[in-house]
């Protein structure tokens, strides 16, 4: 069994126009959800399809909430089918086992959202449905190239991207000035965010923060890290976590807690929340996604910040994450074609109103970088990424990145457990990369499911 090696980084031009490169693979994977299946599946002929996300319709009706309900509300008024929102609390949706529990019983919406890192649990699972009768050619080809590779198994497409989201680490430009800081202290190696962490730390502030809930997104987070020093999960379809790379990485993430420049738990919704974190004055640093711009752009206009690129190792590379969810379809849904209908015409619809819908979310109801070719011609043309901190995202943060790993909870899961022993139970790092990789190992030798990349 071959695992495909991790995926080039990309230029800026790759990026914003080109492409992400290929994000072929050559693996194999089992069947995870134990119970898979839609409530009262009947062969197609259902009049209302369940939508579970996190957005909408929240208690804020916030912009991003308001673009969920009228992109629902308009396929709504055109068509028989009918979509009914649920909303389902980020960190229930998350880090919670609500979808899952919700499958296996046998209830599993009809449409919902999944990170490329929860691709293989409901693919293996039996519960995605294949796309691609809904997708014309043209809305293929306006996808930026390994996108809908890497939400595909033998060239079937099981989900559509609705955005890219690169990591990079906020500051806050007041924290610095209040230690006697500049810009000439911005730290560029682990050693330098210890360093500086330590004198922006004091009794009511935390000099840096990086989430420290266990999960998918702690796992997204971590693993630019870990490529830093030029590591990786699986190699030649083996374990390859036992590693230098992987060491220094856990023990870094540890350092922090250790220190005590790091706290143990974030505020708000977790570590991407800039504004419970960040904003409130309870961080000074703090790794996040490129979507916390629009949060802090929306609800704390008067917030001075910036971003940097993730600090290295010493001899390390850059590196970044980039993520994004995609809307998916579930196979023994009340009505499958219809749900694959609906997310092609929210998410791939290439007429004049499809592409406006989705330059409005990745770059005015929510900050992130757009999947489609089309998309991301029309952001530039309204200058969306001419200046500030998303021009840094484009042309020197997500040019170091590569795509969120696709692995089966059995991968994620022991690397997981060995950044929580190592961040806040003070393992030991080498153990924990040592038991992650044979537990990883064992499972690869049985492995007969869908590809991992």
């Amino acid at each position: 069994m071959a695992v495909t090696p991790s995926p080039a980084r990309f230029s800026r031009r790759s990026v914003l126009r080109g492409g992400l490169g290929a994000l072929a693979a050559s693996a194999a994977g089992v069947p995870l959800l134990s119970a898979c299946g839609g409530g009262n599946s009947s062969g197609g002929s259902a009049k209302e399809l369940s939508f579970w996300n996190f957005y909408g319709p929240s208690d804020d009706q916030g912009p991003q909430s308001k673009w969920f309900v009228d992109t629902v509300a308009e396929w709504n008024k055109n068509n028989d089918v009918q979509v009914k929102l649920r909303y389902v609390p980020n960190k229930d949706y998350m880090n919670g086992s609500t979808l899952q529990t919700a499958f296996q019983s046998g209830q599993g919406p009809d449409i919902f959202l999944i990170s490329p890192g929860d691709f293989l649990r409901y693919y293996n699972g039996g519960v995605l449905q294949d796309l691609g009768s809904a997708l014309s050619d043209e809305s293929k080809k306006d996808y930026l190239p390994g996108l809908l590779e890497a939400r595909s198994v033998d060239g079937k497409v099981y989900g559509l991207p609705m955005e890219i989201e690169p990591l990079a680490l906020y500051y806050s430009e007041a924290a610095f000035e209040k230690a006697g800081l500049s810009e000439a202290d911005l730290p560029k190696t682990w050693d330098q965010t210890l360093a500086v962490a330590q004198k922006l730390t004091s009794k009511d502030r935390y000099g840096v923060m990086f989430e420290t809930s266990p999960g998918y997104y702690q796992n997204f987070t971590w693993y630019p890290f870990l490529w830093q020093g030029d590591g990786s999960a699986i190699k030649d379809g083996k374990a390859a976590f036992d590693s230098p790379a992987a060491v220094q990485a856990l023990k870094f993430w540890g350092d922090t807690i250790k220190t005590k420049v790091a706290p143990r738990k974030s505020l708000g919704t977790g570590g991407g929340d800039v504004l419970s974190n960040l904003g409130s004055g309870a961080a000074a640093m703090q790794q996040s996604g490129i979507w916390a711009v629009s949060d802090m752009r929306t609800k704390a206009k008067t917030f001075k910040y910036g971003i940097i690129p993730l600090p290295t190792p010493s001899g390390g590379q850059p590196s970044t994450d980039l993520g994004g969810w995609a809307f998916v379809a579930n196979s023994k849904g009340k009505n499958p074609e219809a749900a694959a209908k609906f997310i092609a015409w929210a998410l791939g619809s290439t007429d004049a109103a499809g592409v406006e819908r989705q330059r409005q979310w990745n770059t005015v109801v929510k900050t992130n970088l757009p999947p489609r070719k089309s998309v991301q011609q029309a952001a530039d043309a309204k200058g969306a990424f001419a200046d500030g901190v998303l021009k840094k995202f484009v042309s020197e943060i997500a040019p170091t990145g590569k795509p969120e790993p696709r692995f089966p909870p059995e991968v994620y899961q022991p690397i997981a457990d060995a950044i929580q022993a190592c961040q806040l139970n003070g393992a030991d790092p080498a153990k924990a990369a040592a038991d992650a990789a044979q537990k990883i190992d064992t499972f690869l030798k049985t492995y007969q499911g869908a590809p991992i990349s």
